[in-house]
């Protein structure tokens, strides 16, 4: 199959539903103090009203597309999410809420739906109350994705593997996310000033667990905020925004890359934004006249016409990035619920949430974007540099220097660094996966997700055909476990060896302790010591040292920067 073929397959489901702009409420508001004990019952009461789940599977019970906020449609778009409206009767919960508004990668589509503010929980089918509660946030950019877009993100495998309450959500994406822009400020509670309406939602969903979550059995004084790729940037967000101080106990980051954005940053591209929507409602006929009116607008007539272009129109003002993603401006350091020096806040200890961290990446993270964008060949050598130098750079500013500027702070919390190496070839270029696989995608983003969340697939059924077979299955399953145990300990303990019998002891960062690698490459797995740390000098002291002028250009080149 072409590799197309492959994205497309992981987002049709997400192509089928049409995008829509707006919902009707349903109840006049919270039903204060409703909210009930676990009783084994399929029936659970939130404070927002009684809402019935299902029988999952592996012998778990879960409750799916549960409100966690008003949908953010009409006056409430780009405004701090509101509290639910509050049900009568019995909510059933047995299917996923709508995603976010976002671009399907490849295909070209626009989906979703503005009302997209739902949550998933999972947890073991038995009468245990005060289990730990894992709460995951979905990767895709922060500009595609949703917490049901492929198995691998499902709770069933947290709840019936690791016995502990697994809570997902969806998000805003894109410009509905993350939006700055004057015209929006006049009124304005400083939350929905901020423009970091994506964040916010994350954080409305940590609140909602911390009132409802006791109903489910799971205990709101021990929550574990974990996810990949955009969603451990959302994570690590969390660290940092005292928007989201007492919420949760715990954190695990899985391939962030350190990066936030400015205002300024926001700012241009959301005036670009408008600048589009403008001209596409015939406002005006060029993007510099439409930048010209936009300024000469009154604020409340501006802001009246951006809440009430359609959902579509907005998310098709952005032109598509890396594997489809936009590229959006995330994360805005405003100063109100992120600090102005962002992630740095890491360096100089000003950040509020100091809670145990679980922090690492994959051996090549950056195969898989190669590999779709299809240049260089994957036969080729310089792909194979591309992914080794890339990786070490992830490695070296989203998990390495992270880790160290915590480790480095007096009373520091303990972080656990690891490096996830299944799929990748060993130094005679045998891997686990089949064929040409382990050249062509190796231990590459997001390979990581079905081991530390106990599910079944890699990126959907047409990967995981390819590259889970009956030979490396022994090795993944020892792989998962492993990874699980750990896991498991660390969301009850904050240390991931404390109960996690049998493994090696995995060490937190500091007195020469770098964290563990993690592989199967063959049927049982290997946790093995890191033996250094990486930095971005040493990184490219080492592509100056070993690589010929050609290679050593086309690698600077391409490298993030």
């Amino acid at each position: 199959m072409h590799r197309v073929g492959f994205i497309a397959s992981l987002i049709i489901g997400l192509a089928a539903a049409p995008i829509v702009s707006s919902a009707q409420g349903s109840g006049s508001g919270p039903v204060a103090g409703a909210i009930g004990e676990w009783d084994g019952n399929r029936v659970v009461a939130t404070i927002y009203g009684r809402a019935r789940g299902r029988a999952d599977r592996d012998g778990t019970l879960s409750w799916l597309g549960l409100p966690y906020a008003r949908p953010p449609v009409g006056e409430l778009r780009w405004k701090a999410p509101q509290e639910p409206l509050a049900w009568k009767g019995v909510r059933e919960a047995r299917s996923f809420g709508r995603s976010a508004p976002q671009f399907l990668p490849f295909i070209g589509a626009i989906s979703g739906s503005e009302d997209c503010l739902y949550l998933n929980v999972w947890r073991p089918d038995g009468p245990e109350a005060g289990l730990p509660v894992y709460v995951y946030v979905h990767g895709g950019g922060n500009s595609t994705g949703a917490a049901n877009m492929v198995e691998d993100y499902y709770g069933y495998g947290v709840a019936s593997k690791s016995n502990m309450v697994f809570v997902s959500m969806n998000y805003r994406l894109g410009p509905l996310g993350w939006f700055v822009d004057d015209s929006l400020l006049a009124g304005a509670d400083p939350a929905s000033a901020s423009g970091n309406f994506g964040t916010l939602d994350i954080i409305m969903a940590l609140e909602w667990v911390n009132r409802n979550i006791s109903a489910f059995g799971g205990d709101p004084g021990n929550v574990t905020i974990a996810g990949e790729s955009a969603g451990a940037m959302n994570a690590l967000s969390m660290l940092v925004s005292d928007r989201a101080s007492g919420l949760f106990h715990k954190a695990v980051v899985e391939s962030a890359y350190k990066g936030t954005a400015s205002v300024a940053q926001a700012r241009e591209a959301s005036s670009g934004v408008v600048a589009a929507l403008l001209v596409k409602k015939r406002r005006a006929k060029s993007l510099d006249e439409a930048r010209s009116l936009a300024s000469a607008m009154p604020p409340a007539e501006l802001a009246a016409f951006l809440r009430s272009v359609p959902a579509r129109d907005i998310i098709a003002s952005q032109k598509a990035g890396s594997v489809g993603m936009t590229g959006w401006p995330n994360i805005v350091r405003d100063g109100i619920v992120i600090p102005e020096n962002g992630f740095d806040a890491f360096r100089t200890g000003e950040y509020p949430n100091k809670v145990p961290l679980v922090i690492g990446s994959n051996k090549e993270e950056n195969k898989i974007f190669q590999y779709f964008s299809g240049s260089p060949d994957w036969k080729s050598d310089l792909y194979g540099k591309l992914a080794t130098y890339g990786a070490l750079l992830w490695k070296a500013e989203g998990v390495d220097a992270i880790a160290d500027s915590i480790s480095a702070l007096p009373d520091h919390p303990p972080v656990y660094v690891y490096r996830f190496d299944w799929g990748a070839p060993d130094a005679e270029g045998e891997s686990p996966l089949p064929g040409a696989w382990g050249r062509r995608l190796g231990a590459f983003h997001a390979a990581e997700v079905p081991f530390f969340l106990g599910t079944r697939t890699s990126l959907g059924p047409l990967f995981t055909a390819r590259l889970y077979t009956a030979a490396n299955k022994a090795g993944r399953d020892s792989l998962q476990a492993g990874i699980m145990a750990y896991l498991s300990s660390f969301a009850r303990t904050g240390d991931p060896s404390a109960l996690a019998s049998g493994l090696p002891a995995w060490r937190p960062r500091g007195d020469g302790s770098y964290g563990l690698s993690m592989d199967a490459p063959g049927n049982e797995a290997v946790f093995s010591p890191l033996a250094a740390a990486v930095t971005r000098e040493s990184v490219l002291a080492r592509l100056a040292e070993e690589e010929p002028p050609e290679i050593r250009a086309a690698v600077l080149e391409r490298v993030r920067e």
